[in-house]
């Protein structure tokens, strides 16, 4: 049985209308008033949101119970609201309202009596008086405390300060002081983070359901200003900009004009927003990438709240998140449920997690950069197995690496499978604080909060050994110079392998590390006209150089180590060639400032790597169209072409279409790949190019030493370019203080839109949920092998001409020039569906080796393009399964990765594993995420794809539990087990997680 209820209840919304508590209460029982018999077991409904408003189930019968079913089981509401009766839904608020007053004033009492009242402790300042009160750690005497790892400390914290009794107990608090005991056995706890951030492709479907819920609201009479996020929400838009002119000096201001024409609605909506929601600050176009600008300026690292001090935490839509870990702020990617659940005010529901010690000694042999090491720790950690984990680094090393090294290691945990790669706080934070513009009486405020309550690391003074859950070990002076790829980023190559490595990814049979390209045809040289200027492309030629992305743009180490290479090179007589597309896109203004006081900005000028703007660029996906000359020597050739970017993902397809091969590489190898012009070269032995005195030039020749960088680091970064960058960040620039957005609270709805469009989800809302229905006979629509990431399923970069979401642009008079890319559609429900499992390089085993975005219908022996067989299978009201190997869903934390097979019809995915946020998605958006049993798959139990599935899950929602066993049947007579993925007692079954708004909008 398939657990499905109709997206939307008029419950959830009359509670919206009427309930208004404080955002701390958020659980309790109304079956202690009613006259009718209490409910099963003890249900704590939301106070900010009844949650048994929501189409949410009681898997275990448990305790942390969100039953549309347990607290009312029969159709009659527990205070005599009959949701049958023929009365208008107002009516019926009216009604309610005096028990829900009563309900207000009985939470109001409760709330002044909190649990650990007892251990709010007051921090002096130095001169007198105090900084706030804060929930005291040692106060409370326990020495289980001392042992925990700072991370968890965090965590223990957020449990006692939100401590209620409802929302989170006293039991809550218990098990994660006893973290030791309780994490091996998966405990679920609540967790409350501080803030919640977006950027521009995940925040604009964020705000378009918000919009559309107070429609919703007005529809029913009600206030529709009570939705409101409750926590501070900061949205950087950053993914927009595209690499359309490179190498000029007028890039930046040219590709922000693009960047506006092609998305003046987009960002008028998310103006509007800004003004018509509290809480939200939208930092403009132009500003930086997300998660530098939440490093050098939104990171609090503690709160003070109306005198109550409390480390930051937050949680993001975007998977790197984790940047902000390195500052000490706990900080990770989830899905779109926990974000929104999170910005109402609601704990998320997770599993306790183990949390892996990563001991550091000795120091970075000179020339080895923070890329080199990140990408080394990425294969370990990926080896030794870190989902669903928290890493937190600790030894003497720590002190060998700066923050800005320590951001580019946290970065990338959704690389290496962690939640978290976490840097405790301590003197290096401290003097990056004051750098970043910080005040000293913030800086002094902070380090005397996190002395106080155990949470700051001073390795001047004896250390605690605290417990881990297993330990890796890593001497700095073992790294090594390194990239990754060609198509993952854990697949490390170290730099003096890369020839030998490329030559053997030619000969692989076709996979992550093979092209299968036949000797005869390995040396093909490809001869063009560029611009009249001869040329040619051979496999392994590199075509696109991007210094981009958060992962490496926020060091001042690599990033001028980068423009010393340039310098070196230019001053030797050597120079890029003009066919490759070279990129400079930093990721805040301070970036700029410190290029030009090194004096060294002209010398990247000169090698082509122009500043182009303000973003992620060619990280995510936005690398601009390549020369026409380049672009068809590629395509008419069958090259093998290569990029080199210093990004954090170089999935198949993600980088640009035409680039088969992608490395991950420091932004000083990106500019010495950029030189050499190709991947298939042996730095250690042959020479980059030739000099302007006719001598070959060597890798050695223009790598710059550790002491050089550091020399540059001091005299070029100063604390006045934090300052003055972030002083004038909200005030825009020109182009965005001209948008006018409308003044009203409901946003005019254009049906014509192919941006903003009115979603599905509020459409045919009805008074109760339909209850189960079946999986039965399914079809399988896509069935994959390993490591479908989530720019498989949801690309994010160019909509192909030929495509489904290209036919409804057309069909709409949008012109192939303005199609722009899928993620900046993310708030148009009919683009994305057609834009799911669209990459051009998605491999499906229906389609018997062909690479591209079509699948077999499976009824008619059709191919299809994959959006035409799903509707096709769904107007003749068949159900459709995905068959999936391991690691299913890695990648960024997309919602649209599940919100788009939703829209499809996809009612389960069975894989050998899931990536953690993904699963999250998944299961938000009612569909069921299945994993085969250890040692079986897809093809060891012999499943074509052509068969038709039935999946026997309970038929009764409480009976359904984390990590059951569910059979699976075919119609061919196979019959198999596999383990439901509802890792948590707070299951949502419905089928938009868009309802997780519901959980505070009455703040």
């Amino acid at each position: 049985m398939y657990i499905a209820t109709s997206p939307y209840s008029s419950l959830a919304l009359l509670r919206a209308s009427r309930v208004r508590f404080a955002p701390s209460i958020s659980r309790v029982s109304l079956s202690s008033s009613s006259s009718s018999p209490p409910p099963p077991c003890p249900s704590r409904i939301a106070a900010s949101v009844s949650f048994s408003s929501l189409p949410f189930s009681t898997i275990s019968g448990g305790y942390r119970s969100l039953g549309f079913l347990s607290p009312f089981r029969s159709p009659r509401w527990s205070h005599g609201v009959d949701w049958r009766s023929p009365l208008s839904l107002r009516a019926q608020i009216r009604a309610a309202a005096p028990v829900i007053e009563r309900f207000e004033r009985k939470m109001a009492t409760i709330a002044s009596e909190h649990p650990f009242k007892g251990i709010l402790t007051s921090v002096p300042k130095p001169g007198g008086g105090e900084f706030g009160k804060f929930y005291s750690l040692p106060a409370l005497n326990d020495p289980r405390i001392d042992k925990l790892p700072y991370s968890i400390r965090i965590l223990l914290e957020s449990a006692i300060r939100n401590c209620d009794n409802f929302q989170v107990t006293k039991d809550d608090v218990e098990k994660i002081i006893d973290w030791e005991n309780t994490s091996p056995k998966l405990v679920e706890i609540p967790f409350k983070p501080a803030r919640v951030l977006l950027q521009d492709f995940t925040g604009v479907p964020v705000v378009v359901d918000l919009a559309c819920m107070r429609d919703a609201m007005n529809n029913l009479g009600s206030d529709s200003n009570k939705i409101n996020p409750l926590v501070p929400v900061d949205l950087v838009i950053d993914h927009s900009v595209q690499v359309d002119l490179a190498r000029s000096e007028n890039a930046v201001q040219a590709n922000m004009d693009l960047e506006f024409q092609r998305n003046k609605e987009r960002f008028s909506f998310l103006k509007w927003g800004s003004t018509a929601f509290r809480n939200m600050l939208v930092v403009p176009p132009g500003s930086g990438i997300v998660h530098q600008v939440n490093l050098e300026y939104l990171g609090r690292v503690v709160f003070n709240n109306d005198g109550i001090l409390y480390p930051d935490s937050v949680v993001g839509t975007d998977s790197h998140t984790t940047m902000i870990d390195g500052l000490g702020v706990a900080g990770w990617g989830v899905g779109g449920i926990e974000a929104e659940a999170a910005m109402l005010g609601q704990p998320m529901s997770m599993v306790l997690p183990g949390v892996v010690g990563f001991k550091l000694s000795g120091k970075l042999r000179s020339g080895v950069t923070a890329t080199d090491l990140v990408l080394t720790v990425t294969q370990m950690l990926r080896k030794h197995g870190v989902v669903g984990k928290f890493v937190e680094f600790y030894g003497e090393g720590m002190g060998e690496l700066s923050l800005a090294d320590r951001a580019t290691i946290a970065n990338m945990s959704p690389e290496y499978g962690a939640t978290m790669g976490f840097f405790p706080v301590d003197h290096v934070t401290l003097q990056y604080l004051k750098l970043t513009g910080r005040s000293d009486e913030t800086v002094a405020m902070i380090e005397a909060y996190l002395r106080a309550n155990k949470m700051f690391v001073d390795y001047n003074e004896p250390q605690v050994e605290r417990f881990y859950s297993s330990y890796l070990q890593l001497n700095l002076e073992d790294v090594e110079p390194c990239m990754s790829g060609p198509k993952r980023p854990h697949d490390r190559v170290p730099l003096k392998e890369m020839k030998a490595d490329w030559k053997a990814c030619l000969d692989n049979k076709v996979g992550f590390k093979g092209f299968a390209v036949p000797k005869e045809a390995q040396d093909k040289v490809a001869k063009f006209s560029f611009h009249g200027q001869p040329a040619e492309l051979k496999h392994g030629s590199v075509v696109i150089a991007a210094i981009t992305s958060c992962t490496n743009t926020s060091n001042p180490s690599v990033m001028l180590g980068a423009a010393l290479v340039a310098k070196k090179a230019s001053e030797l007589g050597l120079e890029v060639k003009p066919w490759i597309k070279t990129s400079l896109a930093p990721g805040s203004g301070v970036v700029t400032k410190y290029l030009l006081q090194s004096g060294l900005q002209k010398y990247l000028n000169q090698q082509g790597f122009h500043i182009v703007g303000y973003g992620c660029t060619t990280c995510i996906g936005n690398s601009g169209d390549l020369d026409e000359s380049v672009a068809s020597a590629i395509s008419e050739n069958d090259i093998i072409a290569a990029a080199v970017l210093s990004g954090n993902r170089n999935f198949e397809g993600r980088v640009h279409p035409l680039t088969r091969a992608n490395y991950l590489a420091s932004p000083p190898l990106v500019v010495a790949y950029a030189l050499a012009g190709t991947v298939d070269i042996n730095f250690e032995k042959e020479p980059i190019g030739t000099g302007k005195d006719g001598k070959d030039v060597y890798f050695n020749d223009i790598w710059p030493t550790s002491e050089e960088i550091a020399e540059v680091v001091q005299s070029s970064v100063l604390p006045e370019m934090f300052k003055s960058t972030y002083e004038a960040i909200t005030k825009g620039n020109p182009t965005w203080n001209q948008l006018s957005v409308h003044t009203s609270s409901l946003y005019s709805w254009d049906p014509n839109s192919t941006y903003i469009h009115e979603p599905p989800y509020f459409k045919n809302m009805t008074m109760n949920p339909p209850g189960p229905h079946g999986v039965k006979d399914a079809y399988c629509l896509l069935n994959f092998g390993d490591s479908i990431t989530t720019d498989h399923i949801s690309p994010a970069g160019s909509i192909h001409k030929d495509s489904p979401a290209a036919k409804y642009l057309i069909e709409r008079g949008v012109a192939p020039k303005d199609f722009n890319s899928y993620g900046s559609r993310r708030g148009n429900d009919e683009v994305m569906a057609r834009g799911t499992f669209a990459n051009i390089r998605i491999v499906n085993k229906l389609l018997n080796g062909e690479v591209g975005p079509k699948t077999i219908h499976i009824p008619t022996g059709e191919k299809l393009y994959v959006f035409d067989a799903a509707m096709r299978y769904k107007a003749d009201g068949h159900d459709t399964i995905v068959l999936a190997g391991a690691e299913y869903g890695s990648g960024s934390s997309r919602d649209w990765a599940a919100k788009g097979p939703m829209l499809q019809g996809v009612k389960a995915v069975i894989a050998k594993s899931f990536e953690r946020i993904h699963r999250s998605n998944l299961v938000g958006m009612g569909i069921i995420p299945l994993c085969f049993k250890a040692g079986e798959d897809a093809d060891t139990l012999g499943l074509t794809g052509r068969e038709r599935y039935t999946i026997d899950l309970p038929s009764k929602i409480s009976e359904i539990r984390p990590g059951q066993d569910v059979t699976v049947t075919t119609d061919n007579g196979k019959s198999f087990t596999c383990t439901a993925r509802f890792d948590t007692e707070v299951l949502p079954i419905f089928s938009l997680n868009h309802l997780m708004f519901y959980y505070g909008v009455v703040s």
